[in-house]
């Protein structure tokens, strides 16, 4: 008999699969961004939450493996209780992975704008950007990005990379704020930035109140 684990385990195989966390899993296959994430698989009184056979088969039909593919990523023996953890993938594929709204609170970069501390996850590196090093991704959450970037795509950002005008590059402040944009023009003291959504407004910030600012190499479109 399969088990919870085995289950939620197969899902979050497939999503590794495709480079995608499981909310963009989720979003990819027309589904709530938030219906596997892991606070959705026990409910609030401690009951299992089981992945419906209807989710399942989107997810198959989003991805277009077959169920006997699914199937393969189930393992046999993981424990029941808690869902097994994520196997490592190989060093140089697997990149760290954020979600924007957490990129925004502290611990996760040191002052150059790299990954630091706990609380990552990890994406396959996609082959499409070469190799590099000090590289990571950033999950997009929300609609704020559109019609750029939707809610689950994945952009991988390059910290350090030399930034020139056009560039799309994610910037996070002072005060928390992480956000995607183009650079419209930098000086010694300033910067100006151009939103992605034609409803949100440009952004100008004094380069003292920026923590770091990195250009986006890649994005699963």
């Amino acid at each position: 008999m399969l088990s919870h684990e085995q289950i939620w385990g197969a899902i979050d195989r497939l999503a590794e699969r495709h480079a995608l966390t499981p909310s963009g899993l989720a979003r990819r296959a027309g589904l709530d961004a938030t219906s596997f994430n892991k606070s959705k698989r026990l409910s609030q009184d401690g009951r299992l939450r089981w992945p419906s056979t209807e989710s399942i088969a989107k997810v198959l039909e989003a991805t277009g493996a077959s169920l006997e593919q699914f199937l393969s990523f189930i393992r046999p023996g993981e424990p029941h209780g808690a869902v097994a953890p994520q196997p490592a993938a190989p060093a140089e594929k697997a990149i760290p992975l954020i979600g924007f709204a957490q990129a925004g609170a502290g611990g996760f970069f040191d002052d150059g704008g790299f990954p630091a501390g706990q609380g990552w996850d990890i994406v396959e590196f996609p082959a499409a950007t070469g190799r590099k090093t000090g590289v990571y991704a950033l999950e997009v959450q929300g609609e704020s990005m559109l019609p750029l970037y939707r809610d689950g795509d994945i952009l991988i950002v390059e910290p350090g990379a030399q930034i020139r005008k056009s560039d799309r590059v994610v910037v996070k402040t002072r005060e928390g704020e992480v956000m995607a944009k183009i650079l419209l023009r930098q000086s010694a003291k300033s910067i100006e930035l151009l939103s992605l959504n034609p409803e949100h407004p440009n952004r100008s910030f004094d380069l003292a109140d920026v923590e770091w600012i990195a250009r986006i190499i890649w994005a699963s479109q």
